[in-house]
């Protein structure tokens, strides 16, 4: 099997997990301990979700947004009262 495949697989598992979790709501209530389980779904869903994402091959199905940057100079009045990163202004002395 491919990676994808078994995320799939694990997918449809975890699904059948929520909907079982779903149904123990009834006879069981709302405890602390259904509570907790279901907590331990949910985090598992999100777990699987990071995963998929990370997957090799998972950035090639997600659309990439381009930036286009000029390759004229940027204007000189965008940077007239800036000052160097640690060296502070051109009109006072460093420290």
């Amino acid at each position: 099997m491919s990676l994808h495949d078994d995320l799939t697989s694990v997918q449809r598992r975890l699904d059948d997990l929520m909907r079982c979790v779903a149904r123990l709501d009834e006879p069981c209530g709302d405890t602390l301990d259904l509570r907790r389980v279901r907590s331990a779904a949910d985090h598992l869903r999100e777990s699987l979700t990071l995963l998929r994402e990370a997957a090799p091959g998972a950035a090639s199905s997600r659309p990439v947004d381009m930036i286009t940057v000029p390759d004229a100079p940027y204007d000189r009045g965008l940077w007239a009262d800036a000052e160097d990163e640690g060296l502070g202004s051109p009109h006072r002395h460093a420290p």
